[in-house]
C-alpha cells in the first residue's frame, strides 16, 4: 500500500536532541537524534476507520496525547536519521493498514487420518494388555 496521493510531511513534528552511540565528541555537541511526532486523531488525511486501525495497532507508539512517535537515532547525521524516521512512519502506517488474509481452513489428508487412527489402534492394544485378567 503506496499513499502517493497523500502528502503526511505537513502534519510532522519533528524535535532533534543529542544521541548516544558512535561519533566521538560529535556526539556532545550535535542534535542527531531526530523524533518525528505525527498526531492521529488531528490528521485531516486519514478516514475515521484508518484512524481506529492505526490507535489499536500501533497503541505502544502513541503517546497520552494521541501522538505517534518514531525515533532515529542510528546515523551520525541528522538529515539521514529524519530520512530514516520519515521511512519507519510510512512502513509502520502500510502494515498498520494492510488488512491480515483470511486463513483457509483446511482437510487432513486421508492418509493423516489412516495414521491417526492407525496409532489409536496401536495405544489401545497397548492399554488392553495392562488389564487384570478375570480368573
Amino acid at each position: 500500500m503506496d499513499f502517493p496521493e497523500r502528502n503526511f510531511e505537513d502534519e510532522f513534528v519533528f524535535q532533534t536532541s543529542r544521541s548516544g552511540g558512535p561519533g566521538g565528541q560529535n556526539v556532545n555537541k550535535v542534535s542527531s537524534k531526530v523524533e518525528l511526532r505525527f498526531n492521529i486523531e488531528t490528521s485531516a488525511l486519514l478516514t475515521e476507520e484508518e484512524k481506529g486501525i492505526i490507535l489499536i495497532k500501533l497503541a505502544n507508539k502513541i503517546n497520552k496525547v494521541g501522538e505517534l512517535v518514531i525515533v532515529s537515532q542510528t546515523d551520525r547525521s541528522q538529515l539521514k536519521n529524519k530520512e530514516k524516521v520519515i521511512e519507519k512512519f510510512y512502513l509502520l502506517l502500510e502494515k498498520a493498514l494492510t488488512p491480515r488474509k483470511k486463513r483457509l481452513r483446511t482437510k487432513p489428508t486421508k492418509a493423516s487420518i489412516e495414521k491417526r487412527l492407525e496409532s489409536k489402534r496401536v495405544q489401545a492394544k497397548i492399554k488392553e494388555g495392562r488389564r487384570e485378567i478375570d480368573l
